[in-house]
């Protein structure tokens, strides 16, 4: 499970901000409880966080980070060889955030032992200038390693006490300046690292509104086709395509098709008979965007994964949005523990109206954009809503900041005033 998220000096994001999954204690309702206590209290964890904000203020750039970061573990060891230094994004708005590093970390809950462990790194342009390894098995906590760069061009590897086991000199004589010890752990096998390594190797699936829409598709269609997973995953398919009412009453799989012919779904009928549909050709943009949407949710619940999905209501319907949220908070449906993060412009979700406000205060997270183009990220309970306000009005009427700071009328009178200008 993902706890917490930190990240400096990333795109838009200039100073250091934290994005968390762990339970404010304020409603409730969704909240996972772990049987792990931290700092004299059981930790509590949130299935669904929903980051709102407005154009251009940052909330793709939070989910990015997250993948970036993942890229980095992924990569450092074998693609980064080919660079004199350390790709990364920092702050371009301000010359003076190439000399500053750039910090990724998280906080996690892995295994059947549920143990917490503290990831992070900090990149400059040339090296990793710092990495670090801390784990907290029955709550205490254990340096596993700390490195550090020298002005001199060394580095310094700690590892104090026996928390990290194996052969550690031989690994820090493979790591290069510009590449991560833990992936360079996890490359040779060492099995501590290799399970907070594998994390991200598992975690972190981005979907987006447009751009992927055509490979998801043809995973979720993979997924029908899979003779081993594919008849049990058929049934979740075809239920969710039912309930979200889009006329759909059924599919049909047909491995010996060509390729996109494979799966057609099947359309009910004015005489009650089930119609097949060509799916690139006569179904619909939503139905396309649906379907693409379940093989990575259906794979993330039966895995207990972390889903981040970009723009949520550009990609589903506000109700359908908020029945994904329903899905990942209901423990009987979502029994893995997995995660979903997404970014949204659509307030209904914070309503009481058609949608029921699916989230609660504590799953609501905003972006705003400061005059000097940095993005800053907080919790809406930071505005301190009461339990029973309603938080779709007070965000629209920007009590909580990340709305656009445009009047009523406005984008009208300019247009208005170019036109008698130009006449």
């Amino acid at each position: 499970m993902l706890l917490t998220f930190r990240v400096a000096n990333y795109r838009s994001i200039r100073e250091e901000h934290t994005l968390s999954f762990l339970s404010g204690g304020l409603d409730g309702e969704a909240v996972r409880r772990t049987g792990v206590r931290f700092d004299g209290r059981e930790i509590g964890v949130i299935p669904t966080v929903g980051i709102f904000g407005a154009n251009a203020s940052g909330k793709s750039n939070v989910l990015s980070a997250l993948r970036a970061m993942r890229h980095a573990v992924l990569s450092s060891m074998a693609d980064w060889v080919s660079y004199s230094g350390v790709p990364r994004e920092p702050f371009a708005l301000d010359p003076a955030c190439r000399d500053e590093t750039t910090l990724f970390e998280v906080d996690l809950l892995l295994g059947k032992n549920k143990i917490r462990y503290t990831y992070g790194f900090e990149l400059s342009d040339e090296r990793v200038e710092a990495e670090w390894l801390h784990a907290y098995p029955n709550g205490r906590k254990q340096i596993w390693f700390d490195r550090e760069a020298e002005r001199e061009g060394g580095e310094e590897f700690r590892f104090p006490g026996e928390g990290l086991k194996g052969v550690k000199e031989r690994l820090v004589e493979l790591t290069r300046p510009n590449a991560l010890f833990l992936s360079v752990g996890a490359t040779f096998n060492n099995p501590q690292l290799g399970a907070v390594h594998r994390w991200f190797v598992d975690n972190l699936w981005a979907v987006t509104s447009e751009d992927d829409v055509s490979q998801r598709v043809a995973y979720t269609r993979d997924m029908l086709l899979d003779r081993r997973k594919g008849a049990g995953y058929r049934k979740f398919v075809e239920s969710l395509l039912r309930v979200a009412d889009l006329g759909i009453v059924g599919l049909e799989v047909d491995a010996a098709a060509p390729g996109e012919q494979q799966v057609r779904l099947l359309h009910r009928a004015g005489d009650g008979k089930p119609v097949a549909f060509d799916f690139v050709t006569q179904e619909s943009l939503g139905t396309h965007a649906w379907f693409a949407f379940l093989g990575p949710v259906l794979q993330v619940l039966d895995q207990g994964r972390v889903l981040l999905a970009d723009e949520l209501d550009s990609s589903l319907h506000p109700v359908l949005a908020a029945e994904v949220i329903r899905l990942f908070q209901d423990p009987k449906a979502n029994r893995t523990g997995a995660q979903l993060l997404f970014t949204t412009h659509d307030a209904t979700l914070l309503g009481q109206g058609t949608v029921g406000r699916p989230l609660s205060r504590d799953q609501v997270w905003i972006t705003t954009k400061r005059k000097t183009g940095e993005t800053e990220l907080y919790p809406l309970i930071d505005a301190h809503p009461r339990k029973e306000e309603n938080l779709e009005r007070g965000y629209l009427r920007g009590r909580y900041g990340g709305v656009p700071r445009v009047t009523s009328g406005e984008l009208a009178r300019e247009v208005a005033y170019l036109v008698e200008s130009a006449v």
